[in-house]
């Protein structure tokens, strides 16, 4: 894999090209990851962000204009919602869910958990399940620990027992991490195989680190570059027969000018034949039936050593 650092006590070797598959024999995974969180910083969701502007546009015509262009072009996403916006929003989370969409959990207000004593982190996972299921109808299947704009690790904030946590209440999958560009197995338990499927993400296919205008930045606009950026890569990973996994957040896509540059794109993606446009679910039954751990996981002893001042 491209790269592991405190994540597992392992180097699980990723497959190669020829090895992955897709249903129906397409040639590429596609997946649209849609983040409902409002959490700017590790203390999650507040009541101040439920009150801001940022939350009246991205639960307005941010989100309703970014579900018009993936309806035009029939690509079911997941939509990641903390326990928070499950209860705030319940109508809207079942609408998504009769229109083919998943929801997945977003944590319980979308918090830093590093520090979390164990049966908190426990009982907050728990609450979350439970929002969701209330507000859905179904329970997740899904885990997300997306970055909010100030955090400094790729898969958000974790603690050394979310994962553990996660398996140990029945979810299926982890939803991004940055250790492959396809699925994989994120291993707790290295003598036992004991692992978690996780999807992949990457900054460069995440809206936000593009688009953080007037938050952040000169006052310029970067929505070319993202546009060109997701060409780019998409068909990198096409040419490969691998996955493209992108992150949308409707409080910054969801302007006209943007999503014009998101319409364009899939247009390109849908034109390119055998690809498997799925949800996040979707594509994690699809691995577990495919690539089971019990047969698929190829483990070895991790070349990594803790050096003074290091992080690990």
């Amino acid at each position: 894999m491209p790269w592991k650092e405190r994540y597992t006590v392992s180097d699980e070797r990723t497959l190669e090209d020829a090895e992955v598959s897709w249903p129906g024999g397409a040639k590429c995974g596609f997946t649209i990851t849609v983040d409902l969180s409002l959490a700017r910083t590790g203390e999650g969701i507040t009541a101040a962000d439920m009150r801001s502007t940022d939350a009246a546009f991205g639960f307005g015509d941010g989100l309703e204009q970014l579900r018009a262009v993936l309806w035009k072009h029939g690509i079911p996403a997941t939509f990641v919602a903390p326990a928070v916006i499950a209860a705030a929003y319940p109508a809207l989370l079942r609408e998504l869910v009769s229109e083919g969409n998943e929801v997945a959990a977003g944590g319980f207000r979308h918090e830093d958990v590093t520090n979390l004593p164990r049966e908190e982190e426990a009982a907050r996972i728990g609450f979350t399940i439970d929002a969701l299921r209330a507000a859905t109808g179904r329970a997740p299947e899904g885990w997300y620990s997306l970055p909010r704009p100030e955090d400094p690790f790729a898969v958000g904030t974790i603690s050394p027992n979310t994962m553990d946590l996660l398996l140990d209440a029945g979810l299926r999958y982890f939803g991004n991490s940055p250790a492959d560009d396809i699925p994989h197995w994120w291993v707790t338990d290295f003598t036992a195989r004991r692992a978690i499927l996780a999807l992949p993400y990457y900054y460069h296919y995440d809206d936000q680190w593009f688009l953080l205008f007037p938050n952040k930045g000169t006052g310029l606009e970067h929505a070319d570059s993202l546009a060109r950026n997701w060409h780019a890569e998409f068909d990198a990973q096409y040419k490969r027969g691998r996955m493209f996994s992108m992150v949308l957040h409707p409080k910054h896509i969801g302007w006209s000018h943007r999503l014009a540059l998101l319409d364009t794109f899939l247009r390109h993606v849908k034109r390119r034949p055998g690809v498997w446009c799925a949800t996040a679910g979707d594509c994690a039954r699809h691995w577990h039936a495919a690539f089971p751990a019990e047969t698929s996981l190829r483990l070895e002893e991790s070349g990594w050593r803790d050096y003074p001042g290091s992080l690990s």
